[in-house]
């Protein structure tokens, strides 16, 4: 292998200054991001701007995307945008009995290079990831749907800090124990037992990352980032619909080892045919120890049952309740409310689906409303958000496949619309699907176990739930975390003893809880270093982005001892 462009020394004083204060960060859970949010930050400093992000993204159109990777034996492509444009791109398809042995051979110098170095290498590539922001936006924007405000924010800086998080992670575990260490054991007036002990994190293997159509970056960079900074090789399935952002992370991040002098091989791409399913083939193969996977609970279901030799870490489905009980400031309950539920068009896993009110009304600062005023009041605030076209396109996005669109058309023969959807045009982009939520009241008083508000109807579309009181909404709230888990809580209320009893079901139940927003953080929303997105403790995810639990068992310590 050619020496490296790279050398240890450059990164480490590159790079070591984010390590640490990445390091600090979690642990006192603070504000701190080194990406930028606002577009205008990008330009200078040999980042693109938003002029040359948009002319990198219009040059990859209808191109070929060769990433020397080994086994290439053919070309697949066919991403369309939810927009209505044709991507053309091609990407290479690989013999996986060529590739995955190519994968494996890379491991020993990988491993050999040690905790911090492999952290150096992770943080170049987020580097060069975070420098082509403006091209990565528009990847996302045209393969999710998602506006380009929040492909821009989402898909870069906040994927790239949850990737730069999960190194960190990483890199805690690695270090906890030492590289080396004198043993001694007295013998009384003999000699000492002496040993001299070396301690190597050790890979498990190569690390499949399935990644989603809805959000490829944020979601797939912390398995990614978490099984490289460990050792592990990763191989990168896109989504079919969503292969772009992926490919161009998984060529940055070849670019970038073999720069740093290590086999570009520890980071491929397994692009599929139309319908050859090849993440099922992959998920069981021997040469598979890890696996990331978010997507539906079907298929979340089944790697965890028949993938028995990889570590499965995943996010699935889940239902996201907020009660609301009581509050002293209606107006930013329902302007809070009325954003979440319309944020790209509700297609976020974190995204609130059930309402719980109490069908007696409740308590606020603009005096007592009733359960029919709530729902009325909180479908003018909807009404009111999206009311202009250009404001709504800009918030809505578009919806991500045909799956989306179904299910808000038969929304409303689930049960009474307080909210009809619409549908807006996107000038723009003309073949855009565009639809605001679709708000529908059902009766949660009596118990009902095909109620349609205990299973995910993914999607702009929201269930306002009317219980008996705000204790039966936290019980309601606890059997649906139980039984079909919840990445998101949300609540309102004035009352101690029903914040008591709704911490207390989270704190059983093992659900990430939010208090009484009203201002400009939503519950579907999660900041990288501080927040926890997901918990592991329930059906809806078995792990946490990001905690020690998501990184610790992606590597063992293996012990060499010698007498001293």
């Amino acid at each position: 292998m050619a020496a490296a462009e790279l050398t240890a020394q450059q990164l480490i004083e590159k790079h070591r200054p984010t390590l640490d204060q990445a390091l600090e960060t979690i642990r006192t859970r603070a504000y701190w991001s080194p990406h930028p949010e606002h577009p205008k930050a990008y330009g200078e400093h040999g980042s693109l701007s938003a002029e040359d992000g948009k002319a990198a993204f219009d040059a990859l159109l209808a191109g070929r995307l060769d990433l020397g990777q080994p086994g290439t034996d053919g070309w697949v492509g066919g991403e369309v945008s939810p927009y209505g444009i044709e991507l053309g791109v091609e990407y290479p398809h690989a013999d996986l009995d060529v590739l995955l042995p190519a994968m494996r051979a890379a491991i020993p110098s990988w491993r050999d290079a040690g905790a911090e170095i492999r952290a150096m290498v992770c943080l170049e590539i987020l580097a060069r990831i975070s420098a082509r922001t403006h091209e990565f936006a528009h990847a996302v924007m045209h393969t999710s749907g998602q506006a380009f405000m929040m492909a821009f924010q989402a898909g870069g800086p906040h994927a790239q800090d949850r990737g730069l998080e999960a190194v960190s992670y990483a890199y805690v575990e690695q270090v906890r124990t030492p590289d080396a260490a004198d043993w001694s054991k007295p013998q009384g007036k003999r000699d000492p037992l002496n040993l001299r002990k070396a301690f190597t994190p050790v890979p498990r293997g190569i690390s499949l990352m399935i990644g989603c159509n809805t959000f490829p970056t944020w979601n797939g960079y912390p398995g990614l980032f978490a099984s490289l900074a460990t050792g592990n090789p990763v191989l990168v399935k896109p989504h079919p619909r969503a292969v772009l952002p992926l490919a161009l992370t998984v060529q940055v991040a070849r670019e970038v080892l073999t720069e740093a002098g290590f086999d570009p091989n520890l980071v491929c791409l397994a692009a599929e045919q139309p319908g050859e399913g090849i993440a099922k083939t992959l998920a069981v193969r021997p040469e598979i120890r890890i696996i990331d996977y978010t997507g539906s609970t079907a298929f979340g279901d089944w790697l965890e049952t028949h993938a028995r030799q990889a570590q499965v870490y995943t996010e699935k489905a889940g239902v996201n309740t907020v009660v609301i009980d009581s509050t002293d400031n209606y107006k930013g309950m329902l302007s809070n409310l009325a954003f979440s539920l319309s944020l790209y068009s509700g297609q976020m896993c974190t995204t609130p689906q059930n309402l719980l009110i109490p069908r007696d009304g409740i308590s606020t600062d603009a005096g007592p409303k009733s359960y029919d005023e709530v729902v009325s009041d909180l479908a003018g605030a909807v009404s009111g958000l999206l009311g202009d076209d250009a404001r709504a396109n800009a918030l809505l996005g578009a919806l991500v496949n045909p799956d989306v669109k179904a299910r808000v058309e038969a929304a409303p023969g689930l049960g009474e619309v307080a909210l009809p959807s619409r549908e807006i045009s996107n000038p723009e982009f003309p073949g855009a699907v565009v639809r605001t939520p679709v708000i529908v009241k059902l009766d949660g008083t009596k118990p009902d176990p095909d109620a349609a508000y205990l299973s995910e109807c993914f999607g702009p579309v929201s269930f306002a739930v009317s219980v008996d009181s705000a204790a039966d909404a936290v019980e309601l709230l606890r059997r649906t975390i139980r039984d079909k888990g919840a990445m998101t809580v949300g609540a309102y209320t004035t009352s101690p003893d029903t914040e008591r009893a709704l911490e207390e079901a989270c704190l059983d139940e093992c659900a990430q809880l939010s208090l009484n927003l009203t201002g400009g953080v939503y519950v579907n929303q999660t900041a990288a270093f501080s927040d926890f997105h997901g918990s592991g403790g329930n059906p809806a995810a078995n792990a946490a982005l990001c905690d020690g639990a998501f990184v610790a068992n992606r590597f063992r310590v293996v012990e060499v001892r010698r007498e001293a």
